[in-house]
């Protein structure tokens, strides 16, 4: 498959996820939301533009996190925390700062044409994955060389949004298909699944998670914050 037929396929199934999510079963286990601040886990968070973010999730999803930094350990590298959950102001904030950014890309856009490209890759604040404590982004450092592995879009924590962006895209290089590997093995090992178009984006427990692993239901809803708790 080369890319164009990939990411056209792509396409097709994030458009039927997205057809399918607003209703989609949701029967909510309302486990409660724990920071990973207060794991003890060896992890490197990534700074959020959000004032004391706690880089909440799932209590569920506390463990699994543990176990995947630990097989990390052994290999010298560390689990980065980029994003966890988002309350609908966080992810507004993330909405309009990158519609802000296109707009100085792109001044021969319309505004129609520039929220198209956001909504591309992120969500609208009341359909975020983030919102349900069931959703990670996550990469990795490498104690060794110290830096950021090579994802093909990234230099360091900094990630370029395009359709190289989708995790099994073909015309990235062999050494960021080896680290996209990892990373999505360490999470699907721990029953997660990866985002149809973000390689560092992992769900487990929501409707994104249902849809892609076939389930009658979702175990986690939104939670509806308008601010960070």
């Amino acid at each position: 498959m080369n890319a164009q037929e990939y990411c056209a396929y792509v396409d097709r199934q994030d458009l039927l996820h997205k057809q399918l999510e607003p209703v989609f079963p949701i029967k909510e286990n309302n486990e409660r939301l724990v920071s990973l601040k207060d794991s003890g886990f060896n992890l490197i968070f990534e700074p959020s533009i959000m004032k004391d973010y706690r880089y909440l999730v799932r209590k569920a999803l506390v463990e699994k996190i543990g176990r995947i930094s630990k097989a990390l350990d052994k290999q010298n590298k560390t689990l980065i925390i980029r994003s966890a959950w988002r309350s609908f102001e966080h992810q507004r904030k993330l909405w309009n700062n990158k519609l802000t950014f296109l707009k100085e890309e792109h001044p021969e856009k319309s505004l129609v044409q520039l929220r198209e490209l956001v909504a591309h890759f992120i969500a609208p604040e009341q359909k975020s994955t983030h919102a349900t404590g069931g959703a990670l982004d996550a990469l990795i450092y490498d104690r060794k060389t110290e830096t950021v592995l090579d994802f093909g879009t990234n230099k360091g924590h900094d990630i370029d949004l395009t359709e190289l962006c989708y995790p099994h895209h073909p015309d990235i290089s062999a050494e960021a298909r080896e680290n996209r590997n990892l990373l999505m093995r360490l999470f699907e090992r721990e029953g997660f699944v990866c985002d149809l178009k973000e390689y560092w984006h992992f769900d487990y427990g929501n409707v994104g998670w249902a849809i892609e692993r076939s389930r009658l239901h979702a175990i986690y809803g939104i939670i509806n914050a308008k601010k960070d708790i």
